[in-house]
């Protein structure tokens, strides 16, 4: 079983890919926090981007997952709460590099623009990759202290 718990959250353009990544995930042996939406009737993606961010900022999670249409809107609520490194990835190179060269803690998925397979591959390559430290946490630790 892996000991790390995940915060996941959409709006309804990325619930139905959130319900599949939920399934995935939890069958490899995550532990998933699902806040919403529960549907893919029409919401606000800030009500789910701040409840994933929250549980990532105060440590009830160690990850987040954030689904929308372009996965910008989830991406940029993510990253108004402190500590939270919320990344855009729509490529499973992408989501390495956030992890291993910013340390991103939310990763955020454009449900529109990638399939399920792709999204499954991007996960993955987040969740493999640990953040390399050196030169990049010099970097990473001048974002919070602006």
């Amino acid at each position: 079983m892996n000991n790390v718990t995940i915060a996941i959250g959409s709006d309804h353009a990325g619930f139905e890919l959130k319900q599949e990544m939920c399934k995935y995930l939890s069958d490899k042996g995550y532990s998933m926090i699902d806040q919403g939406s529960n549907s893919a009737d029409s919401v606000d993606y800030p009500d789910f981007a701040h409840k994933v961010a929250s549980s990532v900022e105060t440590g009830n999670t160690q990850l987040g997952i954030l689904i929308c249409g372009s996965g910008n809107g989830v991406c940029i609520t993510a990253n108004k709460h402190h500590g939270v490194r919320a990344a855009l990835a729509w490529a499973p190179e992408l989501a390495s590099l956030a992890r291993q060269h910013n340390n991103a803690n939310v990763i955020c998925l454009p449900a529109r623009f990638i399939s399920q397979e792709k999204a499954f591959a991007i996960v993955d390559a987040y969740l493999n990759m640990e953040f390399e430290g050196g030169r990049h946490a010099a970097r990473v630790d001048k974002i919070e202290n602006c």
